[in-house]
C-alpha cells in the first residue's frame, strides 16, 4: 500500500507547494488504499500538515510572504477550519456541494487565464482597510471550506491573494501555503480527537509529501510568477475533473 501511496504523496506535495491542489491526488489515493471516508479526510489532514509546513518554511525563509497580513489572517483561518471539521463529521451527502465547488473553481481558473497580466507583477497596496476587508472574511470562509471538504483550498487562496489582493503569483503562492498550513492544523486538531486517523499510512506519506513540497516551493521561487501561473491553470483543470468525475 505504501509503495503505491508514497510516490503519489510526493507528487501531491510538489504541485501543492506551487499552486495548490495536492488534495486531488492524495484524497483518491487514500480511498484506493481502502480507507473509509472518515479515515480518508482525517488521514489526509495528517499528511497535509507535513507538506504545507514544509512549503511554508521555504517561502518564509526566502521572504516570499507578507508576514504582517498573514498574522492578521491566521486566527480566523484556524477558527474556520476547526468549525469546518466539526461540520464534516456529521455530514453525509456532498454530491451537490462537489458540483458547486467545481463550477466555482472553473470560473476562477477562467478569470486567471483570460487576464494575461494577472499575477505577473505585484500591485499589493499594503495593510489598507480594503485589504483587511477582503483578507479576513476570506481566511474564515476558506478555513471552513478546508476543514469541511478540502480539495481546491489552495486554488481559492491563490485566487484571493492574486486577484483581489493583487500579489504576484510567487508571493501569492507563499501566502496561500502559510494559510493552508493553518487551515490544515485547525482541522487536524479536531480530527485528532475523532480517532479516525490511520497513522501508519499518514506519517510516511506525510514525510513524502513534505519532501515534494520543499522541492515544489523552491521551483516556484526560482522559476517565477509565469511558471506558477501556468501550473495553477493546470491544477484548476485537475481539481475540477477530480470533483466532477472521480467520486
Amino acid at each position: 500500500m505504501l509503495l503505491f501511496g508514497l510516490p503519489l504523496a510526493f507528487l501531491a506535495g510538489f504541485i501543492d507547494a506551487i499552486a495548490g491542489g495536492g488534495g486531488v491526488i492524495t484524497i483518491p489515493t487514500l480511498y484506493f488504499m481502502g480507507l473509509s471516508p472518515a479515515q480518508v479526510v482525517a488521514t489526509n489532514k495528517l499528511l497535509a500538515i507535513f507538506g504545507s509546513s514544509s512549503a511554508s518554511v521555504q517561502f518564509w525563509r526566502r521572504g516570499a510572504v507578507d508576514r504582517a497580513l498573514l498574522a492578521r489572517m491566521a486566527p480566523l483561518a484556524l477558527l474556520g477550519s476547526a468549525l469546518g471539521a466539526q461540520l464534516v463529521l456529521g455530514f453525509k451527502n456532498d454530491e451537490a456541494f462537489r458540483t458547486i465547488i467545481a463550477v466555482l473553481i472553473l470560473i476562477v481558473g477562467t478569470l486567471v487565464v483570460t487576464n494575461r497580466s494577472l499575477g505577473l507583477a505585484s500591485r499589493y497596496e499594503g495593510l489598507t482597510a480594503r485589504t483587511l476587508l477582503i483578507a479576513l472574511p476570506a481566511a474564515l470562509a476558506i478555513g471552513v471550506y478546508d476543514g469541511f471538504f478540502g480539495p481546491g483550498t489552495g486554488t481559492f487562496l491563490m485566487f484571493v491573494f492574486v486577484r483581489f489582493l493583487m500579489f504576484d503569483f510567487v508571493t501569492g503562492s507563499g501566502n496561500a501555503r502559510v494559510i493552508n498550513f493553518l487551515t490544515n492544523l485547525g482541522a487536524f486538531v479536531t480530527f485528532l480527537v475523532s480517532g479516525a486517523m490511520v497513522w501508519w499510512i499518514g506519517l510516511p506519506m506525510g514525510l513524502a509529501n513534505a519532501l515534494g513540497a520543499a522541492l515544489g516551493a523552491r521551483m516556484a521561487i526560482l522559476r517565477g510568477s509565469a511558471f506558477v501561473k501556468a501550473v495553477y491553470v493546470g491544477i484548476v483543470l485537475l481539481v475540477v475533473g477530480r470533483l466532477l468525475f472521480l467520486k
